[in-house]
Formats: C-alpha cells, structure tokens, sequence
C-alpha cells in the first residue's frame, strides 16, 4: 500500500481534495440552512415536530437511493452529491440547534431581556453564545457523516476517495481499495478533530469548566 501511495501521490491528493470539497459544501450548505432553520422553530413545538420528522426520514433514505433520486434535477457529476449529502448533513444541524437552544435557562434570557436586551442581541450574545458546543456538537455528527457517505458519490461520477475504492475492487487491486478506505477513515477523524478545536476556541472560558 504504501508503494501504490508513493508511486500515486498526485492523484490520491486529488481525490482527497475531491472528497474534502465535496464533504465540506454539503456541512456549510446545511449550516446556513440548518442553524437558522433551528432557530425557527424553537418556539413553534408543532413547526418543530414536522421539520425533525421530515429530516428524519431523509435521514432513513438510502444513500444511493438519494443519489439517483438527485440527478433527475442535476444530472451526474459533484451537483446531485453536494445536494444529497446536504439533506443528510440537515438532521444534526438542526436536532442540535433546537436541542441547544432549548437548554438555555430562561432565567438568563428574562435576565437579558431585563437589562434591556432586543432579542436580535439576546441570539447573538446570550442564546448562540451558550449554544454553541451543542450546535458544534451536530455540524462534527454532519461532517463526519458526510465524509463516509461521499465514497459512494463515485457511483454518480462526483470523485472523491470512493474513486479509489470502486476503481480497486473492479480490478481486484487490494492496495488502491486499502488506500481509498483508509485514508477516508483518517479523513473524518482529522475533521472530527478540527471542528473540536473550533469547538473549544468558540466556546467561553467559562462554559469550558
């Protein structure tokens, strides 16, 4: 394996950035929709329960499935995998928005609210502020869920490490099939790792103890 990776360098760097790129608009896609989306519905228990209840049947949804049901819309290539995959990424997202938003204790929020707060700064000071190691916590679940999940997007010729793995077992090549799992593997833990970092450098001094 490490003969094919050293005589392969080039083209195993880009698949993985392939994979990174595609991984990486599908997370940022379902944050923009996802975090905000979680927001929403917080105080609307009815809104919550069919939002939750529809990203939880996307979620049960196949993911090769949910490739073919996409290129009807965007044909073959990174557009249908960025779409499916930001459908798996919402579930997460939003669960743990909601979830984090939730458990902010309103005695702080009637506190903010008594020192004259609007609410637009009770979110962005307050509310967001406390939340946030939770919503983290769901945007790690999407990442790395949406990193295994892009090995199969080769099967709709979107690239990535699925690449190697597809392409070896079709020629019974043990290396090139090691080589594209492992690194995969390698690939969730490392993002899983960073967004621990952004985690902890978001997170205040105080909420860390």
């Amino acid at each position: 394996m490490l003969d094919f990776i050293i005589n392969n360098w080039s083209m195993i760097l880009d698949k993985s950035l392939e994979h990174v790129s595609l991984s990486f608009s599908a997370v940022i896609l379902a944050c923009v929709v996802g975090i905000p989306v979680g927001f929403l519905i917080v105080n609307h228990a009815k809104a919550a329960r069919v939002v939750i209840g529809v990203a939880n049947i996307i979620q049960t949804i196949p993911s090769l499935a949910m490739f073919a049901f996409a290129m009807p819309i965007f044909g073959i290539g990174s557009k249908p995998a960025i779409f499916a995959l930001f459908l798996y990424a919402l579930l997460p997202i939003i669960k743990n928005t909601l979830i984090g938003i939730k458990n902010v204790d309103p005695a702080i929020i009637k506190a903010a609210t008594g020192m004259g707060m609007t609410k637009t700064q009770i979110m962005f000071k307050v509310e967001i502020p406390l939340a946030i190691s939770v919503i983290m916590g769901g945007v790690r679940i999407a990442a790395v869920t949406c990193i295994g999940i892009t090995t199969i997007a080769t099967l709709i010729a979107a690239g990535g490490l699925g690449d190697l793995i597809y392409r070896g077992l079709s020629t019974f090549n043990q290396p090139m099939i090691l080589t594209g799992a492992i690194l995969s593997a390698v690939l969730a833990l490392f993002v899983d790792f960073l967004l621990g970092l952004v985690e902890k450098a978001l997170t205040s001094k105080g909420l860390r103890k």
